[in-house]
């Protein structure tokens, strides 16, 4: 057993759904212990996405090294009274011994591609089930959501501080990572900051401006003690904010070393407008402008198109909690058990049967198709699935930093054709095959188990 906090959930093999349990308890009752293969996928895409950004895996690979059970466990697991004392001596030294293959971090992926696999004794692969969906499945979103506010963004910086309205504290933490993982340039979180070595970046609220009597004084004080800050501007009149601004560059001349002013409420476009003639008239032209308030990637886009003379994005909530695409069809089946491919015929929930591999196409420098095939095929193009844990341990691609699978999903977002990078849903979504062997084996399947149903 591991030495953990009481109630961890990255180490503690109770964050799994009460089925997986039980389910555990009937293999090992029938000494069902062969080797499984099950896949993590989404079926497709969700409304006005076209692609989606593979993130998580870090942790998932975190858990896996370390999962297991306390005596606090076992004892709350004996209240249930669903499982013997054999059983749960079991789960006592239970640690994960399986491998698992996964796209690198930052990889743009696409229905029904595999985006981690894992290859386990069946009791093991099927008790991780809802820790990988769970880690897999919000870093995703978030990093989707992130890589389009980067692109509309068009060069200007980004910084994430939804924080104090994502969904928990686990939430605001994964959110700021993936935000950085996908190109923003920092995040507002310290503790994110300290845990993932992102640059943290924030100066004030509108709060510090009302404890002083005077806006003009509150500039004043915390430019004094923070050179190369930022100013709020827009606590009671924006453009009046401005000029207090100006009037304190004209008051400090060489001493005056304001980075930028922030607005965060009204017509940012027009505000901005007015700000940046303002400034570039009193001679402040390396005063930058940052923007925030109830954006996202279509008000961004709407900016940028517009002329509008921002520099920088602060983005918050509308990222944090992926607001327009909260969840994906994500799923974690079992493809394969005892050397044989297993599949289910449920309607509209069918899967592709076996352990496979993704091949990317690249033609000029663009992506051009996918081909989901069998694990072991051989087929021109670049295998996605890496090996990245062997015998419950990490192999060096399972160690990439979050700096390298930076440089990776910006390389990623460059691949992309031009129609799937635009905000807008593509005509022609992205060519996604399943190779003739790979379609002969479901259908194969397919027959057999139509026939013993109807048998």
């Amino acid at each position: 057993m591991h030495d953990r906090p009481r109630d961890d959930p990255l180490r503690s093999l109770l964050f799994t759904d009460l089925y997986e349990l039980t389910m555990a308890r009937a293999y090992a009752a029938e000494g069902t212990d062969q080797e499984a293969v099950f896949e993590l996928f989404f079926r497709k895409l969700p409304p006005g996405r076209n692609y989606i950004v593979a993130a998580g895996l870090g942790d998932v690979l975190d858990s896996l090294e370390t999962l297991g059970v306390t005596e606090d466990d076992l004892d709350y697991l004996r209240t249930l009274g669903l499982f013997s004392e054999a059983f749960l001596g079991q789960l006592r030294g239970f640690r994960f011994t399986g491998e698992v293959w996964a796209v690198p971090e930052g990889t743009v992926v696409f229905p029904d591609e595999p985006l981690v696999q894992v290859v386990a004794p069946i009791l093991e692969a099927q008790l991780v089930e809802a820790l990988v969906l769970n880690q897999v499945h919000f870093p995703s979103l978030v990093a989707s959501k992130a890589a389009r506010v980067v692109t509309a963004a068009a060069g200007r910086d980004v910084v994430e501080f939804g924080s104090r309205r994502a969904h928990g504290t686990d939430a605001a933490l994964k959110a700021a990572r993936a935000a950085y993982l996908m190109g923003a340039i920092g995040t507002s979180n310290v503790l994110a900051g300290r845990r993932y070595g992102i640059p943290v970046l924030g100066t004030m609220a509108h709060s510090y401006i009302q404890t002083h009597d005077d806006e003009a004084a509150a500039f004043a004080a915390f430019a004094a003690l923070y050179p190369g800050t930022t100013l709020l501007v827009d606590t009671y009149d924006t453009l009046e904010g401005v000029r207090k601004v100006i009037d304190l560059g004209r008051r400090l001349g060489d001493r005056f070393r304001v980075r930028a002013i922030r607005l965060d409420s009204g017509d940012l476009g027009a505000l901005a407008g007015h700000a940046r003639q303002m400034l570039d008239a009193a001679g402040l032209h390396g005063v930058r402008i940052f923007a925030s308030g109830g954006l996202d990637e279509h008000e961004v886009d709407a900016l940028i198109a517009a002329g509008a003379p921002i520099d920088a994005f602060g983005v918050g909530t509308k990222l944090a909690v992926s607001e327009d695409v909260p969840s994906l069809d994500m799923a974690y089946k079992l493809v394969a058990y005892a050397g044989r491919p297993r599949m289910k015929l449920s309607s509209r929930k069918a899967i592709y049967p076996g352990r496979k591999q993704v091949i990317r196409r690249v033609e000029d420098g663009r992506i051009v198709r996918d081909v989901i095939g069998r694990h072991d095929e051989t087929l021109e193009g670049e295998p996605l699935l890496q090996p990245v844990m062997r015998r419950g341990a990490r192999l060096a691609a399972g160690r990439v930093s979050l700096e390298e699978a930076r440089v990776h999903a910006r390389s990623e977002l460059e691949r992309l054709p031009e129609e799937l990078r635009s905000l807008a849903p593509a005509e022609v979504p992205y060519r996604v095959e399943i190779s003739p062997a790979l379609q002969a084996d479901h259908d194969a399947l397919r027959r057999t188990l139509e026939a013993a149903q109807s048998g």
